[in-house]
C-alpha cells in the first residue's frame, strides 16, 4: 500500500514537473513574442531613416531592398516620394542598351514628392512643400555652364541614378519611398498642377521645352514638326502649341493622326512612310523636334525643313543614325541636340506648364506592375507615360 502511494506521489511529482516545464516554455514564448513585437516596432521606426525600394527588373531580379540614405545635410532636402514617372531612359539603363549601367541599378528621374525634412541652411524649400527632382542631383557649381544655369551640361554633372556622388557613393533614383537631394536640384511643383501628371514633366517636359526656347521655335507662327508621338512627343506638341507655334506631328503610325489632332491639338499630321505626303510638305517647317529613341531615317525629315531650318534631336537611339551631309550644305540647315535643361529653366518650365494647364497624359500603375510596364514600353503600348504610385504601393512589412 505504501509502495503504491510512493508510486502515485512520484507520478504526481513527475507530472507537476512536466506541467511546470510546459508552462515555463509557454511563458518564455510569450516573452519572446512580446520582445519580437517591441523589436519589430523599433525596426519599423528605425527603418524610416533608410531608403526602402525595389531594384527594378533586369537590374537585380526584382529584389526588395533597403538601402541606406545619407543623412540630411545642411543644404539637403529629404523627400518622401509620392510618384515617379517611367522614362524610356529607365528602360535603356535597365537593359544596359547604352553600355553604361552599373548594377544594382535603381531607376527613376521623374520624381514628385513632399519635403519631409530640410537642412538648416535650406532657403527655398520648407517641410510639407510639394517638390520635384529630375535627371540631375549634382554638378560642380563653378564651371561656365553651371554659373550660367546650365548645370545639365556640367562636365561633372551627377545623374539622379546610375551615377556617383563626389564621395564615390552610388546615386539611386525614384522607384523608392525616399530620396535626399541638395536643394539646388529640387524644384517646386506649382499648386495648380496634379502631382501624378506633373512627374513626367521633370524629364519629358524639360527635354522638349528647352530646345523650343533655345532654338527660338517658341515664337508665335513658327511651324514646328514633332517626330514621334510618345512621352516626349506628346509633351512637345502641348508646349509648342502653348507657345503659339503651328504644329505638325510626323509618325510612322497612321492610327496616331486622330490622337495628334483631336486630342493633343496638333494642326496637321504627316505619315512619314507616305511619299506623297512627304513630297507635299517639303520645305515647310522652321524646325523639327525629333523625339524618337530608336534608329530611323533622317534624310526625309531634313527635306521638310525650310532653308536655315533646324532639326533638334532629343531622343537617344542605342544605334547611330545615318546623317547625310549634302542636304545640310545646300539648305544651310542645322542638326543639333539638346539634353534636358538647367535648374532655373526647369522651374520656369513648370511655372509655364501651370500657367497653360500643361500636364502629361499618364497611366498610373502600382509598383508591382513596373516590369509589365517596361515590357509595354518596348512596344510603345502606353499613352503616353507610366507613373508609379509610390506612396500607396511601395510598402515594406
Amino acid at each position: 500500500m505504501g509502495s503504491q502511494r510512493h508510486v502515485r506521489n512520484s507520478i504526481s511529482l513527475h507530472i507537476s514537473k512536466k506541467v511546470f516545464q510546459v508552462l515555463s516554455i509557454i511563458l518564455h514564448l510569450l516573452i519572446l513574442v512580446k520582445l519580437f513585437k517591441l523589436c519589430h516596432e523599433s525596426v519599423r521606426e528605425e527603418i524610416s531613416h533608410f531608403l526602402c525600394a525595389y531594384i527594378c527588373w533586369i537590374a537585380s531580379n526584382n529584389e526588395f531592398k533597403v538601402i541606406v540614405l545619407r543623412s540630411t545635410g545642411h543644404k539637403d532636402v529629404k523627400i518622401k516620394v509620392l510618384y515617379c514617372g517611367v522614362c524610356h531612359s529607365d528602360l535603356h539603363c535597365v537593359k544596359n542598351e547604352w553600355g553604361i549601367s552599373t548594377y544594382p541599378l535603381l531607376p527613376g528621374h521623374e520624381i514628385v514628392g513632399e519635403a519631409e525634412e530640410v537642412g538648416s541652411n535650406v532657403e527655398k524649400i520648407k517641410v510639407g512643400d510639394k517638390v520635384g527632382v529630375g535627371c540631375l542631383v549634382g554638378s560642380c557649381r563653378s564651371c561656365e555652364n553651371c554659373t550660367n544655369s546650365l548645370e545639365n551640361y556640367c562636365p561633372k554633372m551627377i545623374q539622379t541614378y546610375n551615377s556617383k556622388y563626389y564621395d564615390g557613393t552610388t546615386t539611386y533614383g525614384g522607384y523608392s519611398n525616399m530620396i535626399v537631394v541638395d536643394e539646388h536640384f529640387v524644384v517646386r511643383i506649382p499648386e495648380s498642377l496634379p502631382l501624378d501628371a506633373s512627374a513626367p514633366l521633370l524629364c519629358a517636359g524639360i527635354t522638349v521645352y528647352s530646345p523650343l526656347k533655345f532654338y527660338e521655335l517658341d515664337r508665335p507662327g513658327k511651324h514646328v514638326g514633332v517626330v514621334g508621338l510618345g512621352g516626349l512627343g506628346h509633351a512637345a506638341v502641348k508646349f509648342a502649341k502653348a507657345m503659339g507655334a503651328i504644329v505638325t506631328v510626323i509618325s510612322t503610325s497612321p492610327g496616331k493622326k486622330t490622337e495628334a489632332i483631336e486630342h493633343l491639338g496638333a494642326d496637321s499630321f504627316l505619315l512619314s512612310t507616305d511619299v506623297n505626303q512627304i513630297q507635299a510638305a517639303l520645305g515647310t517647317l522652321d524646325g523639327i523636334i525629333d523625339t524618337v529613341s530608336a534608329a530611323h531615317p533622317v534624310l526625309p525629315l531634313l527635306g521638310l525643313l525650310k532653308y536655315h531650318g533646324k532639326m533638334i534631336l532629343v531622343g537617344a537611339p542605342d544605334k547611330p543614325l545615318e546623317l547625310p551631309v549634302f542636304p545640310l550644305l545646300i539648305g544651310r540647315k542645322m542638326v543639333a541636340g539638346s539634353c534636358i535643361g538647367g535648374m532655373k529653366e526647369t522651374q520656369e518650365m513648370l511655372d509655364f506648364a501651370a500657367k497653360h494647364n500643361i500636364t502629361a497624359d499618364i497611366e498610373v500603375i502600382p509598383m508591382e506592375y513596373v516590369n509589365k510596364a517596361m515590357e509595354r514600353l518596348v512596344n510603345a503600348d502606353v499613352k503616353y507615360r507610366f507613373v508609379i504610385d509610390i506612396a500607396n504601393t511601395l510598402t515594406y512589412a
